[in-house]
């Protein structure tokens, strides 16, 4: 998983009745894009550091020049 600052994760829970949660990552730990990050959760505005699990994706909304969506993180057109 590679994130860029302001992409937007989104954890979806497994469990039923669960909410899905989501905020912008504002920091980065490693030059590459790989975990952990720093998120802004949209639900608190609070900021703590995050280890994305398999239940979370990431929308690349400010994706830099030559830099888009990896192929796991966007559906591809045929």
């Amino acid at each position: 998983m590679q994130a860029h600052l302001g992409d937007q994760l989104v954890v979806a829970s497994p469990a039923t009745g669960t909410t899905r949660r989501d905020g912008e990552v504002v920091g980065l730990h490693h030059e590459d894009g790989t975990p952990p990050y720093d998120v802004r959760w949209s639900d608190t505005d609070r900021i703590s550091l995050f280890f994305p699990g398999p239940d979370t994706h990431i929308r690349h909304l400010n994706c830099p020049a030559g830099a888009g969506p990896s192929h796991t993180d966007a559906p591809q057109e045929a």
